[in-house]
């Protein structure tokens, strides 16, 4: 599809822009423009890149009512020659499309999703930071339109839309490890449910339990199997990983998917990377006894998140109602590093890409 251009008359300036991307946080300045393609009549509209501005939408759309909406996030990379690309960006519009199932919302191509990508990147590429752990951070996302109260069926009208963010690390303190509070007060998700959608409700709906393991000294929360309360599954926003042993004989486990937990792009690429790297490498069920128990006796040495805003992410504590303990000495573990190493290095174009993960879009 070709995407129709209208330049926002009231670009920030150079300056501005260079200080915003000189020290970027995450998600609170955004870049001079927006994607948008409207589905209407079953059937998807003209892709037109617009000035980045507040969006005018009826009271009564079915997004504020029924919670009809869906987002995806991935990142670009200023490369060492000077291009910029994306990791897996086919992979995320795939997961677009099956979220957009899950809600009974129109399907976006794959095609079409990474051609808007493309479209934004190319018309805001000088909002693309150079320096260490920095990115441009996009958030594609659709929302339900349709004007009406009725609840007997999902929306007929959608618009889809891509925002980018120039972003720095997740976590400000960095490769600091994190405290998790293993949540058995609330529950994400239960199987048959949203889970492994990436629509806001499971975001809102964690809320609560963030603010509540914040309360209890904790930086995440960690979610568990809503049957049991004891299977772990994800951490907030993102995947988690188990380390056995250490060497080449480490054994690297992630919580298998249950329907109710997100299949993470990150969390895919990094069962192959620890296998290119020669690690065993595999899906399987991880209780919070399970974990205890092989943190105390040395035979669990290191625990980390994964996601694409996160990237790799250090586990050194673990805290819950039987109180608290530490993975391997609280420190990020030699594999952590490693693995964080090799898919940076992949996703900036400073290492091989093996698996043509990585797609340069401007």
């Amino acid at each position: 599809m070709a995407f129709s251009v209208t330049r926002n008359p009231n670009p920030r300036s150079d300056a501005e822009r260079e200080a915003i991307i000189a020290d970027p946080s995450f998600g609170t300045a955004f870049t001079d423009h927006m994607v948008k393609i409207d589905y209407v009549d079953g059937a998807w509209g003209e892709g037109r890149v617009l000035p980045y501005g507040p969006l005018t939408l009826d009271p009564a759309a079915t997004v504020f009512h029924y919670g009809q909406e869906i987002f995806e996030g991935l990142k670009a990379y200023l490369h060492p020659d000077g291009s910029i690309a994306t990791f897996r960006a086919p992979a995320n519009g795939a997961r677009f499309a099956r979220s957009a199932e899950r809600m009974g919302m129109a399907q976006l191509p794959v095609d079409l999703f990474v051609e808007s990508l493309q479209a934004l990147v190319s018309v805001d590429r000088a909002w693309v930071p150079s320096a260490p752990d920095t990115s441009l951070y996009l958030r594609p996302f659709m929302i339900a339109t349709q004007v009406g109260l009725g609840v007997n069926a999902p929306s007929n009208s959608y618009s889809y839309l891509v925002i980018a963010s120039p972003a720095g690390p997740y976590f400000k303190s960095g490769i600091k490890p994190v405290k998790v509070w293993l949540s058995t007060e609330y529950t994400r998700a239960a199987p048959g449910g949203t889970g492994e959608a990436k629509c806001g409700g499971n975001y809102a709906a964690s809320f609560v339990a963030q603010q509540y393991a914040t309360a209890q000294g904790c930086d995440q929360v960690v979610w568990l199997d809503a049957a049991e309360h004891r299977w772990v599954e994800e951490m907030g926003g993102m995947n988690l990983y188990f380390v056995y042993g250490s060497g080449p004989s480490a054994r690297i486990v992630t919580p298998a998917l249950t329907g109710s937990l997100l299949p993470g792009i990150t969390r895919d690429s990094l069962l192959t990377i620890a296998g290119d790297l020669g690690y065993s490498a595999e899906e399987g069920k991880i209780s919070t006894d399970e974990w205890r128990a092989g943190a105390e006796s040395g035979e669990l040495t290191e625990v980390f998140a994964c996601g694409t805003a996160a990237g790799i992410t250090p586990v050194g504590w673990a805290k819950g109602a039987t109180g608290e303990f530490t993975i391997g000495d609280g420190t990020p573990g030699p594999i952590t590093l490693q693995l964080r190493e090799q898919l940076t290095g992949i996703q900036t174009g400073k290492l091989p890409d093996p698996h043509g993960w990585v797609s340069k879009i401007a």
